[in-house]
């Protein structure tokens, strides 16, 4: 599985530690980034890896900021996206089987390596249930990027 990962300043120690764990459990990654601490601005990374993404490039994303919502916000403005920012595996489970979502967004400031590392595992590994319901929802979302994503 090819993942595109991306992230800011604030993301990038936490994002170092992502692209280990996914190099050491033989993920293939396409670093969008940023690779130095120097202040940036996410959604010019998130826009990059989202479109890898989206257009298939890519098969999941893993986005990385200081708390994980402007870099969330930023990749959902990408139509075909469904980023879901996570603070614990449950949510990254639930997402994954309700959501479908193909992006991950963390929060370098806010989860520790050893929890963000537990969260993209789970979110890797989780399928989606492919229940009525929740393709119906998801259905609706891209209903409401058709009408607006012009």
């Amino acid at each position: 599985m090819k993942i595109a990962v991306a992230c800011d300043h604030g993301g990038l120690a936490l994002k170092k530690a992502v692209v280990a764990y996914l190099d050491t459990n033989g993920y293939e990654v396409e670093d969008f980034g940023t690779t130095t601490e120097d202040s940036c601005d996410y959604p010019d990374f998130a826009l990059l890896a989202a479109e890898a993404v989206a257009g298939g490039e890519c098969e999941r994303g893993i986005f990385v900021c200081t708390t994980g919502i402007g870099i969330s916000i930023a990749a959902n403005k990408v139509p075909g996206i469904r980023c879901a920012l996570c603070t614990d595996a449950t949510c990254a489970r639930l997402t994954r089987e309700h959501n479908d979502a193909n992006a991950l967004a963390l929060g370098g400031g806010i989860v520790g390596v050893h929890l963000a590392l537990d969260i993209v595992k789970t979110f890797l590994e989780t399928e989606f249930s492919k229940l009525e319901k929740h393709q119906r929802r998801i259905d609706k979302i891209a209903a409401i990027e058709k009408k607006y994503c012009k």
